[in-house]
Formats: C-alpha cells, structure tokens, sequence
C-alpha cells in the first residue's frame, strides 16, 4: 500500500470516526452482532487463511509460544464471539456524566465521556486481538487502525474482509475501519498526527520504544510482561502450588503469565519439591538459584534470567529471605505488569499490594485473571504499563477521553470579576441522569 493511499484511507477514516462517535448505542450494538454472525458465515475461508498463515510459520520454524499465538480455531471463534456479545451488553461509555456542577443559577458545568477519536493499534500475530480491539473501538465510537504481525496477515485480511462486510448494511459503514499491511505503512502511519489521536503498540520493549521515539502521536505503550508471584512464609502451600503452575502453563505465551518464582526461605525446604514436581510434571524447565538446586533438580540460574520473558515452559525460581527482598526483587526486575503473592497473613498482603507498582497487583491467584474479558470488560486492546491515562488491561473506559460542557443564560466573565464580583456557587451535583448533549437540562 503507497504512502499516498494509507493517507487518503486515514484521513477518510478521521472523517467516517466522526460519524461512529456520534452514532446511538442501537446501532453500534447491531453492528458488534452483525460482525458476530458474519464470522460464523465467512468461517471457511477465515479458518483456510489461518491454516495457510500457521504452515508458512510452521515452515520458517517460528518459536512454539508465537504459533500457539496464531492459532485460530473454533474454540477462539467461539471465545470472540462471546466477547462481542458481552462488549454490546456492556453500558455505552460515551456521554457518561463524570462530573457535573453549578457554578450559578441557570449556569450548569458537566465533563462527560467522549471517544478519543482514532486510534492506529500495532499488535503482535494474534487474530483473535484483532477482533477484541474492533469490538472495543467501534463500541467506544472509535476509527480503528489495524497492524497485526506479518505472520497472521492472511488471517487478519480474512477476519477485516468479514468485518466490512457485516459493516456495509450498518449506518456506519465500513470506512471506521482499516488494516495496514506492512512495515512501510507503520511509518507512514507514525506521521499522521493531524489525522491519529491515539497508538497503542503491543510487543517488545525495544518495538514500543521504537514507535514513541518515531511520532509525535500520543503512545499507550504496554512492553515485556515480566511477572512475579511470590509465596510467602504464611502461604497456604497447596494454594501456592495450584496458582503457580496455573500462572505458568496456562497458557505460557501470554503476557501475564509468570516468569520468576520467588520463594520464601522459612518454606522452600517443605514447598519447593512440591511446586517443583507439579511443574515439571507439565514440562516446564525450571532455572533455579543456587538455593533453589540444592533442594530440587533444575537448570542452574546464570546472569540474566530474571529479565527474561520466557513465553514458554520455563520458569526461574529464587530463595528470597523474606517479603522486603521479594519486593526488591520485583522492583529491580519487574516490567510493572502483574505480580502476585500468595499468603495468609493480611498485614504481607496489604504491604504487597500497597508496595508493588504494578499495573495489577494479586493477592492468592493466578496473574492469568489480568485481562480484559475476564475483568468483565468485554475485551482488551491489551494491558497498559503506563501510568497516565488508562493502566492495567485497557477496555472501554481506556478508550474515552472527555470534554467539558457548559450551558448559561447569557451570563458573561465581567459579571464574576473585578469591584462588586458575583459569588460562583460552585454547587456539585450528582453525575446521575443524561448530560446536557442528549438534551436533559438540571
């Protein structure tokens, strides 16, 4: 695609954004079901595209985590077309009343919900976020631009094909909408700032850096998921051994699944051989500190483990003294994602969650329950590290900014100035009731 026509296609997307941010929740509901029943439609050749996407992987000898990534089967089928039942159950985000005040009679102040406008998305080859991320935008009243990883592209042109075309008999049409297709149109896409509001790049740190060091876009950056859960010397053992296997083989390719194990010493003795026997028994390749191959057999730690993402079957496992040198650990090692601890003790716990700065922060789980879907936000389009704007998995209220709306009577500043000023009320009401754009004045 030349450079000219990724404009032309952005900037009709601007204009066609508009149209979506300003739609009723009716229709922008209708369309997340049309797009639903055109997958089951169109499955035969989305899932012909996968398989052609998953031999040419398969053929270039991609890592097992980035194939298992790529898969799109029945069972993915199935799971987004439940996110996108749950994404148009969920309340409409936009004109949401956040704050509403008087500031005189007849003068009424509010800040509602809006959509941030469009939002260019970089993902890594995983068909089924692409269809998470639509369903969000498109209930946000958002234009979406997607890239998804070269080795799903035959896969992602199929699931975008079905998209636009349960998207043609929607008031909205289809112009919302647009798939990149190469490592150029990212460039060109990095330079539309009149026209992009928002990037959220998924991958690797060196990739995000990549793209906030190349734009003057606004950047929502989520970079390497390095977790850590650690169990503490209160922990209930049998507890810590089922969250810790469910962290790690779950489903190893995620990004919230763990990659360091941090023991407390008073227990390795009794807890390691346990942990260590239930992981291995799944294949997980244990790289273990030195107190840690002492006690059970493993591959021995070297520099470096602990700032390995893994996305594998393999786990590092440290002996820590106690809480406040897991709490350095994490700080020194972690990529502020998820971390975990595992305890009874109500006092570690609050210290635990109080101390990490993690986007999510657990307490007797699995770090697996880090996401959107299972938050009950219908879907991601991903988990954010940052802390401006929206942290954590990002869903619907991730997607929204705000505007403020101010409704007088002819009331002018130089009244409220100056000798003899009038008084501001500055009265807060509640946010309850519809906002001054869908015609309710209070």
């Amino acid at each position: 695609m030349d450079g000219k026509r990724i404009q032309d296609d952005i900037q009709r997307l601007k204009t066609s954004s508009i149209k979506v941010s300003g739609s009723s929740e009716m229709v922008r509901n209708a369309l997340l079901r049309s797009i639903s029943e055109g997958l089951t439609k169109d499955w035969s050749l989305i899932a012909s595209a996968n398989q052609e996407d998953l031999a040419q992987a398969k053929a270039g000898h991609l890592r097992e985590a980035l194939i298992k990534r790529l898969v799109f089967d029945e069972d993915k089928l199935a799971s987004v077309q439940m996110g996108l039942e749950q994404v148009a159950r969920l309340d409409d985000p936009i004109g949401e009343v956040l704050e509403r005040r008087l500031l005189d009679q007849n003068l009424l102040l509010e800040r509602v919900s809006f959509p941030i406008g469009v939002i260019g998305m970089i993902f890594e080859a995983r068909p089924d976020a692409l269809v998470q991320i639509v369903s969000l935008c498109l209930k946000s009243g958002n234009g979406i631009i997607l890239k998804g990883g070269k080795e799903a592209f035959r896969t992602n042109t199929a699931l975008v094909a079905s998209i636009k075309k349960s998207a043609q008999s929607s008031p909205l049409g289809e112009h919302w909408l647009t798939l990149l297709e190469s490592h150029s149109d990212v460039s060109s896409m990095l330079k539309m700032d009149d026209a992009i509001d928002l990037l959220i790049p998924r991958g690797s740190n060196a990739f995000v850096r990549y793209v906030m060091d190349n734009t003057h876009i606004a950047v929502l950056g989520h970079a390497d998921g390095i977790c850590h859960m650690y169990v503490d010397e209160r922990a209930d053992l049998q507890k810590a051994v089922a969250c810790a296997v469910d962290s790690k083989i779950q489903y190893p390719a995620a990004c919230n699944a763990i990659e360091t194990l941090l023991v407390n010493r008073s227990i390795a003795t009794q807890f390691l051989p346990l942990v260590a026997s239930a992981l291995q028994e799944k294949g997980v390749i244990i790289h273990g500190d030195e107190a840690t191959s002492s006690l059970v057999p493993c591959t021995p730690y070297k520099e470096g483990d602990y700032a390995i993402e893994y996305l594998a079957l393999e786990l590092n496992i440290r002996v820590v003294e106690d809480l406040d040198q897991a709490l350095e650990h994490i700080s020194l090692y972690g990529s502020k994602h998820t971390d975990a601890i595992i305890s009874e003790d109500k006092a570690s716990i609050r210290c635990f969650m109080r101390e990490v700065d993690s986007a999510d922060v657990f307490a007797n789980c699995s770090t697996r329950f880090a996401d959107g879907f299972r938050f009950g936000l219908g879907a991601e389009v991903g988990i954010s590290t940052a802390k401006i704007h929206a942290r954590g998995p990002v869903g619907l209220s991730g997607l929204m900014s705000s505007k403020w709306l101010l409704s007088g009577d002819g009331q002018t500043v130089s009244a409220y100035s100056g000798t003899g000023a009038k008084p501001f009320l500055h009265t807060e009401l509640g946010c309850e009731g519809s906002s001054l754009v869908e015609g309710e004045l209070v």
